[in-house]
């Protein structure tokens, strides 16, 4: 299995493909799992993550709003729930919510969970006791990725650490929350570091694997990064199917650059789907992922209320 993961950059594609689909096959069926996000507080991040759009260092399009009202997050959660997606996170932007904002989306996350489906957040580096607070209020997962691997995170961030986002992530399964965490590809990253990566997150034992396929955006130092060609960007999830079995591995952004190849992400071992749109740039419509899964003789692993 080592010379395997080694040599995953070379190996021949069709055979990784078969590798990856027969663990997905064995681990998690014919069931996909949906999870849709809302952008709540967009932009003025104080941070330098070279990928995004709404660092305040850089100069993009990206839209600046503070934390939206609850009616909205609201609606925006109803509407997922009617298209079968499972799981509703909060994202916003910036280092760490302020106590403010906590108590804020403390309250949406109360009424989200009454909505019948699974509650998730994204809210940056938090601490053991507001992670207990939000948990108290029914939040069930907490979303904190780690990006890339540790020998390439100061890369593509200055102004945390890597060891800073792994805190918030032992304070959440101290809390005794669920895990999503995983990162973005196509940033400059070697595929030591991606083997490394993945071998990190098998090691923290987390539930869900986000990858993102890195979209260079205009404005940010990564702007004219060239995309993944498709058969890379396979491999990618092959290999994290191949060193995280029974982990949930989900597409999320980045899935245009697929092209052509974009039902193989399941033959390459995907099992869950960010649906709906992204932060910073538009996404598929829930009915879209739906009969996409459709054609594809796939279940929708949706909540039951």
């Amino acid at each position: 299995m080592r010379k395997f993961i080694d040599d995953i950059d070379k190996r021949e594609i069709y055979d990784l493909l078969y590798e990856a689909n027969s663990l997905r096959e064995k681990y998690k069926g014919k069931r996909v799992e949906l999870c849709a996000i809302i952008n709540a507080k967009s932009g003025r991040c104080s941070e330098d993550c070279v990928f995004c759009a709404q660092s305040s260092r850089y100069k993009t399009n990206s839209p600046v709003y503070p934390l939206i009202n609850k009616d909205e997050i609201l609606e925006k959660a109803k509407e997922a729930k009617k298209y079968k997606v499972k799981r509703f996170s909060i994202v916003i932007s910036g280092k760490k919510s302020s106590n403010k904002e906590l108590k804020k989306i403390a309250q949406y996350i109360e009424e989200i969970k009454k909505i019948g489906i699974h509650t998730c957040a994204s809210l940056g580096l938090l601490e053991y006791d507001e992670i207990c607070y939000l948990r108290d209020k029914g939040l069930e997962r907490l979303h904190c990725n780690i990006e890339t691997s540790e020998r390439f995170f100061n890369k593509i961030c200055t102004t945390h650490k890597f060891s800073d986002k792994i805190k918030t992530i032992d304070y959440a399964k101290r809390a005794g929350l669920s895990i999503c965490s995983g990162g973005i590809f196509g940033m400059g990253e070697s595929w030591i570091d991606r083997i490394d990566m993945a071998n990190f997150l098998r090691d923290l034992n987390v539930d869900s694997v986000p990858i993102n396929f890195l979209t260079p955006i205009v404005g940010t130092p990564l702007e004219k990064e060239k995309p993944l060609k498709p058969m890379e960007a396979l491999r990618i999830i092959a290999l994290f199917r191949v060193i995280l079995p029974d982990k949930d591995i989900r597409i999320c952004g980045g899935r245009p650059l697929l092209k052509d190849f974009s039902s193989w992400i399941f033959i390459a071992g995907a099992n869950a789907l960010m649906t709906g749109n992204y932060l910073t740039t538009s996404g598929r419509h829930y009915s879209d992922d739906l009969s996409f899964l459709e054609n594809h003789g796939l279940e929708v692993d949706c909540v039951v209320s």
